[in-house]
């Protein structure tokens, strides 16, 4: 048996879908202990999975890119608050550490405090990053861009030139911050935004084709483990079951990143439609104004598992979560990226054919409404989109790739036991 001690960023997305791998290794005699947002502790702990708060003040730091006005200063608002969340994750890991005793930590890649931890630590571990892969590789175009890949010698200039350019500007945001949260911990400073990638024993990204580019030259340690879609368990709404046009889900970002726009602009686009909307708004639901239609339903949340098999298309902004969501059931998709990774997630459901993607300064009531129905048309090709997805993603890969890093954690307790 091995003690897994899993610690994640208090966002719904970056803690739902490791929960098919974290219960396959349960199922496999391991002892998982979670630590995660406070609001979601409960419905883990009735999983079956051990489960513990994050510290608060962690949870207090609140992420304002979406305040931000320019992409710019959207990624230094973001890595800044991630930086100011790292003084407090980086100690909560290591209480957890002295609390669970663990064999093998697996921690968030935006959990830089506790990322650095880990590896102060000296323990086995991996970052865990639900999302699709940073990494460079051949054939695969600069990240952060949501740029369609260009084969042949332009294309490898255009990719090779671009990626100086972004490393230069991720860099530039991120490594200050986290090179103080290292030189903390006594570690050498990163040299380049791509090092938080190479320094763990393994990357388990949490994605696979067709929402990741095909890739021939990935480093030994990192695993694509493929997309792990996943709803807690929640009722059925009758609703759902009534006779009428079919559905459309437009959903908001989760975790609130000031995305109320493209809920707004949907009802108008689509209240005249022969479709039944389905809006969540999540954390805006108490106050978002939006214009009155008879064929649209808001609420806060539905679980999209039950939703999404009813769905003719989705609307979002492109989180990973949905959009893998989307594309596992087979439902060509509308993508509207505000920032964060969404436009690498909405180049990604373009290129497998599965959705088309509007840029927000775009977003406009004619503009949606002849999105959905140019993703309507896609239907076919996102069934197929799903059907490859599926086959790339399962919790036994992302437990495997787990399970591979217990050996050194049995060694280091040989080493620690012939010391004592």
């Amino acid at each position: 048996m091995t003690r897994f001690l899993v610690y994640t960023a208090p966002a719904t997305g970056h803690v739902l879908p490791l929960v098919p791998g974290l219960l396959e290794l349960r199922r496999r005699g391991h002892a998982v202990h979670v630590r995660t947002h406070p609001g979601l502790v409960a419905d883990l702990r009735a999983l079956g999975l051990d489960a513990a708060p994050v510290d608060q003040r962690v949870v207090d730091v609140p992420v304002t890119d979406h305040e931000a006005t320019s992409d710019t200063d959207r990624l230094r608002a973001g890595q800044v608050d991630l930086m100011l969340r790292g003084r407090f994750d980086g100690p909560d890991l290591r209480a957890a550490i002295d609390a669970v005793d663990p064999d093998v930590l697996l921690v968030d890649a935006i959990s830089y405090g506790a990322q650095t931890v880990a590896e102060a630590s000296g323990l086995p571990r991996a970052l865990v990053l639900p999302s699709v892969l940073p990494l460079p590789g051949r054939g695969v175009p600069p990240y952060g861009l949501g740029l369609r890949p260009m084969r042949g010698p332009l294309g490898r200039l255009r990719d090779a030139v671009l990626m100086k350019v972004v490393l230069r500007m991720f860099g530039r945001a991120m490594l200050p911050g986290l090179n103080d949260l290292r030189r903390a911990e006594g570690l050498p400073p990163f040299a380049d935004a791509l090092d938080p990638y190479r320094a763990p024993d393994a990357v388990l990204a949490l994605t696979g084709e067709p929402l990741e580019y095909p890739r021939t030259d990935l480093p030994e340690h990192v695993h694509l483990v493929g997309a792990q879609p996943w709803d807690l368990p929640a009722e059925r709404p009758a609703w759902l079951d009534e006779p009428g046009d079919p559905w459309v889900l437009v959903t908001c970002s989760t975790d609130y990143q000031g995305d109320e726009e493209l809920a707004r602009t949907a009802v108008e686009a689509l209240r005249d439609e022969p479709v039944r909307v389905l809006l969540t708004v999540a954390d805006a639901y108490d106050t978002v104004d939006l214009p009155e239609a008879a064929n649209v339903r808001v609420e806060r949340f539905v679980p999209h598992g039950h939703v999404l098999p009813e769905c003719a298309a989705v609307v979002c902004h492109g989180g990973f979560g949905i959009a893998s969501k989307a594309m596992a059931h087979g439902v060509p998709t509308v993508v509207v990226p505000f920032g964060r990774d969404q436009p690498e997630v909405a180049r990604r459901v373009v290129e497998a054919g599965a959705g088309v993607t509007l840029r927000p300064r775009d977003l406009s009531p004619v503009r949606l409404r002849d999105a959905v129905a140019d993703a309507r048309r896609l239907a076919p090709a996102a069934a197929a989109a799903g059907a490859t997805l599926r086959a790339h993603g399962g919790a036994g890969r992302f437990a495997d790739a787990a399970e591979a890093l217990a050996p050194a954690a049995d060694e280091e307790a040989d080493r620690a036991l012939s010391r004592g």
